[in-house]
């Protein structure tokens, strides 16, 4: 009996590799915080914990014109009902829909304390309360009660969540959406109510739109916290792609101050700014006037207020204004880019979409909103229609039917007698009467409105209303069948809503878009001076002083991925899969502490660390004096004189790549004696790089492995002569100095696992 246990446990045993397990769960993971969690939906916008917060209160009662109540018995209960991963990200979300200066259009009014634009944050949840702006419910959560859309049961399937909000504006465009997924992100912009109701009215007018004719109603973001848009020619790109970087400036205007002095005064912000970075821009700007880039400084003060920002910088009264207000922009976060990714949830898959295609699946939604909608409301007319003809024809042979109930023994009976004409066992007061009575078909609804009628309704003015509900029952079928017959008067209905919207609701543009000019101003003349140039792994970089480095050599070479010397008046150049040269200058970089964070990379170069990885990054003067060795998946190879690569502009061309291919590995041309190619299948090729011959930047180079159908190189090795070198294959030790030295453009030798 044990053995026949045991076989039949081992015949249910699954065998499987332990990384396919690994992977599959992690993709299943993956996709249910995209999904589930992290992005918007592309029909209202909003993320799971926000529609369910905003479900929960609706639900709750706690409407715009009813008292506020408790942030934790609305944290509670959406918690408890629908959102089961932690108090805080519903609070958060709660928080963020109430603040001003992060939504275009709060969906949320909050009382108390919910933290403002310098960063200071809410209070906790038992102090705060809510409840829904007049707009949530009238545009974001109306129509529930018709059907509009699906409930799909919540994570206990105890009780009935809908599974999108029936939002009559394109709200992912409105208010935007911030969220970080598992391997994506999505970074959309608010815009202006107004402008963005009149493009989708567009349209519904002409589905064949361009983005460029779009944006003669969309001008661009409008951001909360106003500012100035200075790339209006690139918006467009990134309109039609989703994908790029919006540069937005603070306004700023010139006062008279004591003495003759003046005083720079902000009075918006970029967006990007909000937060802590308003500290940080102080911080850098007393920088400035601490490493000596600037004298102008006299006094900085914050006296931002619930009236506005308002950012004071007093300067010297011989100082060059405009030469100073330059320096801010190109110095500190007062010019900052906004990363777009408008990246949502279309039909359960995460995808980047342009404005066009946006609005496009908005209106799809608000055609089947719509539909649903009157669908209900016809189907229940109907159903009133039926009732009142029903009502109507009684009061028409009242007497019959009140000598039918009293000549009947029970409900049963003269229900029988109404709907099938049945007289048997009916006592009629004449063979009339009983002849009538068989003629009677009244319908099953009918029969029981008959029978639930009061007698008051009786009555000749309640008989006459009775009949005007009929006639307007009337109308209300013919209308809501025009509208579901004819998509012309849908769009009207639709675009009604979206008209009443706009006249309640929006208000004037905050945010100025223009083509601003390059912020130019002339630097004071820096000592030069040797600094260790730092970057970690997640892209932050700074420099320090030699002195600093020293004291913390072996913590620096650590805990940082690049670490090397340059001069302050240099340059960094950064070398990417892609085939690209970013170029910085090292004064752009933060000079502090060693502790001190530093600044992504990204915000003080083009490099983009979402679509480009690193393969090499040097100072220039470094470069100038080697020789360049680049490798490229394809096996295409070739060495260039650094000295090309000496650049003025910010971003050029490092190589060129045929199609498909890429960069994965770019060496500085040093002691190395051989390289070692290793394919994804396995095939090994060690020879001299002697054999590797010199090209221009713009040349492709030469093949240096054969590789078979679908293979592609996947790792490069430099080795010295007499150094031995391991490396781990696959788990198997490989001495790469015992390889067979073959030669260039041959196919290797496959390692045997």
């Amino acid at each position: 009996m044990a053995g026949k246990v045991k076989d039949e446990i081992e015949e249910n045993i699954i065998k499987t590799e332990y990384s396919e397990v690994m992977q599959k769960s992690y993709i299943d993971y993956a996709m249910s915080v995209i999904v589930a969690r992290a992005l918007p939906d592309v029909r209202d916008g909003l993320k799971p914990v926000q529609r369910r917060t905003l479900y929960d209160m609706y639900e709750l009662g706690i409407r715009y014109d009813r008292p506020y109540r408790k942030s934790a018995r609305i944290v509670g209960d959406t918690m408890g009902k629908y959102h089961p991963h932690g108090d805080s990200s519903i609070y958060d979300s709660l928080v963020v829909m109430s603040q001003d200066f992060k939504k275009g259009l709060p969906l949320v009014d909050g009382h108390g304390n919910f933290g403002n634009i310098e960063g200071d944050g809410a209070a906790a949840m038992r102090y705060t309360e809510a409840r829904l702006q007049k707009i949530t419910q009238e545009a974001y959560l109306c129509d529930l009660d018709k059907n509009v859309v699906d409930f799909i049961p919540n994570f206990d399937q105890t009780e009935q969540e809908p599974s999108v909000l029936p939002v009559k504006i394109p709200n992912l465009l409105v208010n935007g959406a911030e969220g970080i997924a598992v391997g994506m992100a999505t970074s959309i912009p608010p815009h202006n109510l107004g402008e963005v109701v009149d493009a989708t009215k567009a349209y519904m007018l002409n589905n064949e739109i361009t983005t460029a004719e779009l944006m003669r109603y969309i001008k661009g973001p409008d951001f909360p916290t106003g500012g100035i848009v200075i790339n209006k020619d690139e918006l467009l790109d990134i309109y039609e792609t989703g994908v790029g970087k919006i540069k937005v400036r603070g306004k700023v205007h010139v006062e008279k101050g004591k003495n003759g002095k003046s005083n720079i005064v902000i009075t918006e912000i970029p967006y990007p700014m909000i937060g802590q970075n308003i500290g940080k821009f102080l911080s850098d700007v007393a920088s400035l006037a601490e490493t000596k880039k600037t004298l102008d400084i006299v006094d900085i003060s914050n006296q931002s207020s619930k009236e506005g920002i308002r950012i004071v910088i007093e300067i010297r009264k011989d100082a060059d204004v405009e030469n100073f207000i330059n320096m801010l922009y190109k110095k500190t976060r007062l010019e900052d880019t906004f990363g777009v990714n408008m990246l949502a949830i279309d039909h359960e898959r995460p995808e980047t979409m342009g404005i066009k295609k946006i609005i496009q699946r908005n209106i799809d939604f608000q055609y089947e909103v719509t539909t649903r909608k009157y669908t209900t409301l016809l189907n229940k007319e109907q159903e009133k229609k039926e009732i009142q003809e029903g009502l109507i024809k009684a009061c028409n042979v009242i007497d019959l039917i009140i000598e039918i109930l009293r000549g009947s023994k029970d409900r049963n009976m003269a229900k029988a007698c109404l709907v099938e004409g049945k007289v048997d066992g009916i006592k009629f007061k004449s063979k009339e009467s009983k002849v009538m009575a068989q003629q009677l078909m009244f319908t099953e609804n009918q029969a029981n409105a008959i029978l639930d009628m009061r007698l008051y309704r009786l009555i000749g003015l309640e008989i006459e209303a009775l009949i005007t509900d009929h006639e307007n029952t009337m109308a209300n079928i013919y209308r809501y069948e025009d509208i579901l017959d004819r998509r012309d008067s849908m769009a009207q209905v639709i675009m009604n809503d979206l008209d009443a919207i706009k006249k309640e609701y929006s208000v004037p543009r905050k945010t100025v878009v223009e083509n601003g000019q390059e912020a130019v101003f002339e630097e004071n003349k820096i000592e030069e001076m040797e600094v260790m140039f730092l970057m970690d792994r997640f892209g932050y970089a700074k420099t320090i002083d030699m002195t600093a480095f020293e004291r913390n050599k072996d913590a620096a070479l650590s805990e940082y991925k690049y670490v090397f010397s340059c001069k302050n008046t240099g340059k960094i150049c950064i070398f990417t899969d892609k085939g690209q040269l970013h170029t910085l200058k090292v004064l752009d970089l933060p000079y502090g502490k060693f502790r001190d964070k530093g600044i992504p990379i990204d915000n003080v170069s083009n490099y983009d660390s979402s679509r480009e990885e690193i393969r090499l990054i040097a100072s220039q003067t470094e470069l100038n004096l080697c020789r360049i060795l680049f490798v490229t998946k394809q096996a295409m190879l070739k060495v260039v004189d650094g000295g090309e690569f000496d650049v003025n502009k910010k971003t050029v061309a490092a190589t060129k790549l045929q199609e498909e291919d890429a960069l994965i590995s770019i060496a500085l041309f040093q002691e190395q004696k051989n390289i070692v190619l290793q394919s994804q299948q396995g095939y090994f090729l060690r020879f001299s790089l002697e054999e590797i011959p010199m090209k221009k930047k713009g040349a492709i180079g030469v093949r240096g492995m054969k590789l078979s159908d679908n293979d592609t190189l996947e790792a490069v090795y430099y080795t010295r002569n007499m150094v031995e070198q391991d490396i781990l294959y696959k788990e198997k030790k490989i001495e790469l100095n015992k390889l067979k030295l073959g030669k260039r453009d041959s196919k290797g030798t496959k390692v045997r696992i």
